[in-house]
């Protein structure tokens, strides 16, 4: 069973992912512990969490912030992202069972399922068991947790992307790409869609940053 304190950090993570907790906003702990029926020190040992991985930022005697990234940092995260989930694609085309080529495929349907309905939180959500039963097919835990760990640094801005227009479409159909390499075995073409998948560049950086952009007018 999951520590109180493990607990909590997902919810505030959860909440920050979904943009319920904007960059820059506060977050004051008696309000949290009010908020979840814990008390602080749950609470503050959870923010100390999410402080490492980066979603928050602790100021001496100014208490906890939801951290605010610049556009650039933005880019250089996706950058080491992108080169993240490609090894771990290269490495699930050659190690995965055909159990876990089953279960890739049940994740690619239902992120087909959440497409079809147009309902970008859900394919939000089924989106991030996709790139989870990628990281767990690559069969090497060192790397897999340390996507996971960037990946979770990363959930809000993922999330902005997919409200951008067409953005659901065009990331299904990369997955597909991608689980047919995967299922072919064919390591390379795995890896090179993976990475293109996930980077960040040209038309998809400007509308990232106009997503952001809007998100911290409304935090301001």
């Amino acid at each position: 069973m999951k520590k109180l304190s493990d607990q909590l950090r997902e919810q505030i993570e959860e909440k920050i992912a979904t943009g319920k907790l904007l960059p820059g906003q506060h977050l004051d702990e008696t309000e949290l512990a009010n908020e979840f029926g814990a008390s602080r020190t749950p609470i503050r040992e959870a923010l100390i969490q999410l402080a490492s991985a980066g979603l928050v930022q602790i100021r001496p005697r100014r208490g906890a912030v939801v951290s605010t990234v610049s556009p650039h940092e933005i880019v250089e995260m996706f950058e080491v992202m992108a080169e993240l989930e490609a090894m771990c694609a290269r490495l699930a085309a050659r190690r995965m069972s055909p159990a876990e080529h089953a279960k890739l495929l049940e994740a690619h349907q239902a992120c087909s399922s959440a497409y079809e309905a147009r309902d970008p939180d859900e394919y939000y959500y089924r989106n991030e068991v996709f790139h989870q039963t990628i990281f767990t097919g690559s069969h090497n835990h060192f790397l897999a947790e340390q996507a996971r760990a960037l990946s979770r640094r990363l959930r809000p801005y993922r999330r902005l992307q997919l409200r951008v227009r067409d953005r659901m479409k065009h990331s299904f159909g990369e997955h597909d790409a991608v689980v047919k390499a995967i299922i072919e075995g064919d390591g390379q073409k795995a890896a090179d869609f993976l990475r293109s998948h996930v980077a960040v560049q040209g038309q998809r950086f400007t509308d990232l940053v106009a997503s952001m952009e809007a998100m911290n007018a409304v935090a301001a």
